[in-house]
């Protein structure tokens, strides 16, 4: 039995865009991947800005400067917390979210916690590349196939919803599909060499972190009554839309990294 023709044309509608988006940030992100240094840290501070800006303007949408006080406040701490490392990066990767807590916004809460998170996130995306290629090529990895395995299967296969209330187009099983992508992803850089096997415990891990990172930023575009984070990418929302399940992969392996050592790749020989 075939698919009616409108209910298909909506069910992969955004593909198109989807792809395309997913072409530029791939073209863009691998140049400044192999760069690196100075080029990558530019990047990433104005790619986090630009969130905390997007995050502040969802959540309180009727004071138009603060939005940009609180992004240019991110720019500045971050790169401060990156110069100075161990001695200010805490309460630095800190301030934007308690300045977030103190202007008047709805949800400032889980406005404060998600400001942190994206700060921190933006923080371990330097320290991931600092530390070498193979590491942060496998969590930017991980996060796209466990996005895209999820959104080819949970369309194809639908079935139970993962959390309808707040984000009723993903589906168990397109959640489990992310799961089994990160994991195939994960060996091959086993087999080439670059990671333990137990880094295959880590990845489903990593993607789940990654899926709830999605799941908290549909939650608050749902509360503040948008589509997307902002129109910063025309006919593809804002950088949030884009970055929201790297910040909850980059988050978990951050904090984990505080209690364990863990099984990331590393270069050869490394």
């Amino acid at each position: 039995m075939t698919d009616d023709p409108a209910a298909a044309a909506g069910r992969w509608g955004d593909l198109r865009k989807r792809l395309l988006s997913a072409i530029v940030m791939l073209s863009v992100g691998a140049a400044e991947l192999w760069l690196g240094g100075k080029s990558f840290s530019v990047l990433v501070i104005v790619l986090t800005a630009l969130m905390i800006w997007e995050l502040a303007k969802m959540t309180s949408p009727q004071r138009r400067g603060t939005p940009v006080l609180m992004g240019l406040i991110a720019a500045v701490c971050l790169a401060g917390a990156l110069l100075f490392r161990d001695d200010l990066a805490p309460a630095l990767l800190l301030l934007p979210g308690f300045a977030l807590a103190l202007t008047p916004r709805r949800d400032r809460r889980i406005s404060t916690a998600y400001g942190v998170a994206i700060m921190v996130a933006g923080y371990g995306l330097v320290d991931l590349r600092h530390d070498g290629t193979p590491g942060i090529l496998w969590l930017i990895s991980v996060v796209i196939v466990s996005d895209v395995a999820g959104y080819f299967v949970g369309r194809a296969v639908g079935g139970p919803k993962f959390w309808p209330a707040i984000s009723p187009k993903k589906t168990w099983s397109g959640t489990v599909a992310g799961w089994v992508g990160a994991v195939l992803v994960s060996l091959v850089f086993v087999l080439m060499g670059y990671a333990p096997w137990h880094v295959l415990l880590l990845a489903p891990v990593v993607s789940f972190a990654g899926q709830l990172g999605d799941i908290a930023e549909s939650w608050i575009k749902r509360r503040a009554g948008v589509k997307d984070s902002s129109n910063l990418i025309p006919g593809h929302g804002g950088v949030l839309d884009r970055f929201d399940a790297l910040t909850g992969a980059i988050v978990l392996v951050m904090l984990l990294g505080l209690l364990t050592s863990l099984p990331i790749p590393v270069p050869a020989g490394g």
